[in-house]
């Protein structure tokens, strides 16, 4: 008896603890099987990914009959009830349309795309995968709308709806709600410093304002790039790329990008990852010779050239004039002396920067939910060290230039609490500009310079002072005594003086940039739905956030310390959908307020409307405002450049930046706003030498920026054909941007007759006035206005898009001469692209052509026109189920007609590249 009730037991403990076994495979509606997959028993923790076959096994305690859940990236959910032990198991997702793709940051909260309130674009998984780009943040530029400049290999400014230069600050970037614009630097660093494409679950992008429920800054776009989650997106994935860059000023050069990405959840309540990639190359070099003033001038034949990539030849100034300032120089030679623009020697780029490129990022992410449920806590830091060029109103080498973010998370499906910091290192970055200038005073002092200068051609000009070829040849005389024991670049002394000034942060005599500055940001959101859907959607939100400026004066005024100050914002949205939810309803309203500032209201309302038996037709409109404060840059910057002063006009700067010319004369940031002439009224004045031409400029202290944007748009889909479109016109008041005025040494413009005229007479020589880049707001209304369309159609397999854009500005220079808008943007755009994924079996390929209209380019560097140009980007991939990886081999800009997107970037060539992917689900 005992024996039986022993076996009994046994047999029950057996029976217990049954394990069933389900093996299956995942396929989508062409029967191609679905890597990468999400398959889960309904009601228990019990999960696995489907391999790059589709195929999966899951152990189960559950006994039949049992529900799975499969669930991927744009694709729609499939359920399959299990009832026994069978063979092979066969779940079938269909394909998500792009209208029923969900999206998050239109709204901060999921929604269908083809619903959203506003323009939206979505870019995934898939689009990573079928990129023809060599990366993925530059294959952005195929979304629709979006325009990319591209400053470096590694680091491209996207742009939307115009007024946009390489330092874009009226374009955010979130990676992972955190915003990864350097505190100093005023920019969105690109993805020199953001994710690795095997990280990259999905990316958003909001075209124009959204200020409404993102605050400050959030002015012409914003762009959300979310990372995968390691309870999701588990498992070991790599990829390795590399090829060459071709480009004519630079040669056919090697480039890498390799990456690995582990990620693991140990059980239901624990998961973490850790991603690292590495870029490493030749950057496009910027070579770009011609003269500032005049673009047929050269070095041979133009004394006062002055070259667009060439640096301290900066240093410049009229021969008479420099000769009048000498002490040493007899006033009585002057007559002999002509007028003519005489500038130093400058150096090639090329002899500044060795242009290596590197890009190293890495990221680490706890992920805890202590119910197994909704409820999470993360906690992820993002490290990235780059070099690369960046360009402001100089060229700037980024060299070992580091950005670290920390952040803590807490979220569910309704609410979420984040906190996080933002700090940079400039490393060993410094201003090439300044380098080229003071690698010349190294060796030669400028008054050393000219002074040989102006003996030399005293000494051979003769008895011929009117004669040209005389003059020429005096001219040529005297550059080549001057330049005598110039440093040339390739020796042992130019190389030290190179280190020397490149490691001196005093720009008087150096060029290091010097930079730690850093930010503190916290926000929230709860969303009210789940409690108030009957009635409406809520959300309410808010964020803080507290600079601290640290360059140690060589950047920001901040001699005697950092400089801090704060911001924050309370917002609330309401939602409602009527007539058998076909209307919706959206109005949010957002309050900011700055130390610096006024608090500022920031409404937004949209109206949508679904229509069609199947729900296939969407018209929306909206009016919505958006606001930006001034840069860090904006409001404390004090930065001797040397063509001109850029100064900000925060209250307390105005007197905290000083300067003193040659002749002692003192010169603070307030004179720029109180005691100057417009720019261009002293260039006709130089022209005509009539008084009258002079005109005093009234610019104020910069405040915040405000926009109204209007828009229409129209989403339908006719079976496999996708239209999507919109209309939208701005309105900008108090539009932000740099006002160039002159500052005469002596005088007051609006004092006394006798005053007056000392400024006057301070205007006539370069030397007892000064240039300054003041920030200021424009009083001329600036708008702008603008039409995008875009249509995807799918057949047999093949994808088709294709989409075209318009943006104009409406701005009447003549009205305010001194004024630049930077609208930097083409009138016309055209992009088109056809793709397959499986042409035939394993194979695959993606082209896209891009092809831009010509536009005028403003920035503080360089103004000019940029020509048309025609890019086409292709890729052909192999997969290899075998190896669970994929081959890509690719080619950008084929054709290698080179062409650039700014004045002073370099031209960009050629990139070829052969990639391996290896389990990159």
């Amino acid at each position: 008896m005992r024996t039986i009730t022993l076996m009994v037991v046994l047999l029950m403990s057996i029976v217990g603890t049954a394990q069933n076994v389900v093996q299956g495979r995942v396929i989508d509606g062409f029967d191609q099987p679905i890597p990468g997959v999400s398959v889960s028993v309904k009601g228990t923790d019990v999960s696995t990914i489907t391999d790059f076959d589709g195929n999966f096994t899951l152990t189960t305690e559950k006994d039949y009959p049992f529900t799975l859940v499969a669930s991927s990236i744009g694709f729609d959910d499939a359920t399959l009830v299990v009832t026994s032990q069978t063979g092979e198991v066969t779940i079938v997702l269909e394909d998500i349309t792009f209208l029923d793709e969900l999206v998050i940051s239109a709204s901060r909260a999921p929604e269908r795309l083809f619903e959203s309130p506003v323009t939206i674009e979505r870019y995934g998984i898939k689009e990573i995968k079928n990129a023809a780009s060599a990366d993925f943040y530059g294959d952005l530029e195929n979304i629709k709308g979006v325009d990319i400049n591209t400053n470096s290999l590694a680091l491209k400014s996207i742009n939307t709806r115009g007024f946009a230069t390489f330092t874009n600050t009226r374009f955010v970037q979130l990676i992972d709600g955190m915003d990864n614009t350097a505190p100093a630097l005023n920019f969105v660093l690109g993805n020199l410093v953001g994710l690795s494409e095997l990280d990259v679950a999905s990316v958003e992008l909001l075209p124009g304002a959204s200020s409404a429920l993102y605050g400050a800054n959030a002015f012409n776009g914003i762009l959300f790039m979310n990372s995968k989650n390691p309870f999701d997106h588990q498992g070991i994935s790599a990829y390795a790329k590399g090829g060459i860059t071709s480009q004519e000023a630079a040669g056919d050069n090697e480039f890498y990008d390799v990456g690995v990405r582990i990620a693991h959840a140990f059980s239901d309540k624990f998961a973490a990852k850790v991603s690292f990639s590495l870029l490493n190359g030749t950057d496009w070099l910027a070579a770009d010779k011609r003269d500032l003033d005049n673009p047929g001038a050269t070095r041979e034949n133009t004394p006062g050239y002055d070259g667009l990539n060439v640096y301290g030849d900066e240093a410049k100034g009229s021969l008479r004039g420099l000769a009048a300032q000498n002490p040493g120089v007899n006033p009585a030679v002057l007559p002999l002396l002509p007028d003519t623009v005489v500038s130093r020697t400058g150096y090639d780029e090329a002899d500044l920067n060795d242009n290596d490129v590197e890009s190293l990022k890495f990221d680490g992410a706890l992920h805890f939910r202590p119910f197994a449920d909704d409820f999470e806590v993360i906690l992820a830091s993002k490290l990235g060290r780059g070099t690369t060029v960046t360009q402001d109103a100089n060229r700037t080498l980024l060299r070992n230039f580091f950005l670290q973010q920390h952040k803590l998370e807490i979220k569910n499906d309704n609410f979420f609490l984040r906190g996080y910091v933002t700090a940079e290192d400039a490393g060993d970055s410094y201003d090439i500009r300044f380098t080229g200038l003071n690698i010349n005073n190294r060796w030669k002092s400028d008054s050393q310079w000219f002074t040989e200068y102006i003996g030399t051609y005293l000494a051979t000009i003769g008895a011929n002072p009117n004669d040209p070829a005389a003059q020429e040849a005096a001219h040529a005389a005297a550059r080549q005594v001057a330049d005598t024991g110039r440093l040339i670049p390739g020796t042992p002394e130019f190389q030290q003086a190179f280190e020397s000034v490149t490691n001196d942060p005093d720009l008087a005599s150096g060029s290091k940039f010097l930079e730690k500055s850093s930010f503190r940001h916290a926000d929230g959101n709860y969303n009210f739905s789940h409690l108030t859907s009957n009635f409406a959607d809520i959300q309410v939100g808010g964020s803080f956030r507290e600079y601290k400026l640290d360059s140690e004066g060589t950047v920001f005024t901040d001699i005697d310390g950092p400089i801090r100050y704060s911001e924050y914002g309370l917002y609330t949205q309401f939602q409602r959908k009527l007539l058998d939810e076909r209307l919706k309803l959206t109005g949010s309203v957002r309050y900011d307020k700055s130390q610096l500032f006024d608090g500022n209201f920031s409404p937004r309302f949209s109206v949508s409307y679904t229509f069609g038996a199947n729900k296939t037709r969407n018209l929306r409109a909206s009016v919505q405002t958006g606001f930006r404060n001034p840069t860090t840059q904006d409001l404390f910057i004090g930065l001797d450049i040397g063509r001109t002063l850029l100064v900000g006009s925060a209250e307390e700067n105005l007197d905290r930046f000083t300067t003193v010319d040659d002749f002692n004369n003192v010169y603070t940031a307030r004179d720029a706003y109180e005691n100057s002439y417009s720019a261009s009224s002293v260039q006709r004045f130089a022209e005509t030498g009539d008084i009258n031409d002079l005109e005093v400029a009234s610019i104020d202290i910069v405040k915040p920026e405000r926009v109204t944007a209007y828009e229409v748009g129209y989403r339908a889909q006719f079976g496999a054909f996708i239209f999507d479109g919109s209309v939208y016109y701005n309105q900008f008041e108090d539009f932000i941007a740099n006002e160039n005025v002159i500052v005469p040494g002596q005088g007051v413009v609006n004092g006394t007759p006798a005053e007056q005229l000392l400024a006057v007479q301070s205007l006539a020589s370069a030397g007892t006035r000064r240039t300054f880049t003041a920030s200021t707001n424009s009083e001329v209304d600036i708008n702008s206005y603008g039409a995008i369309a875009g249509f995807t159609y799918k057949l047999n397999g093949f994808d088709f898009n294709a989409s075209y854009t318009f943006a104009e500005q409406d701005f009447d220079q003549e009205k305010d001469p001194d004024f630049r808008s930077n609208f930097n943007t083409p009138k016309h755009k055209v992009k088109a692209s056809i793709g397959n994924d499986e042409l035939f079996k394993n194979f695959g390929f993606n082209a896209n052509v891009i092809w831009s209209d010509d536009y005028f380019w403003e920035s503080d560097f360089g103004v000019g026109a940029i020509p048309s140009y025609t890019v086409i980007n292709a890729q052909v991939n192999y997969s290899i189920p075998v190896l669970k990886a994929r081959l890509k081999i690719g080619a950008n800009n084929i054709g290698g007609d080179e062409y650039f997107t700014a004045i002073g970037s370099g031209f960009i060539g050629s990139q070829y590249y052969v990639g391996l992917s290896i389990n990159n689900l």
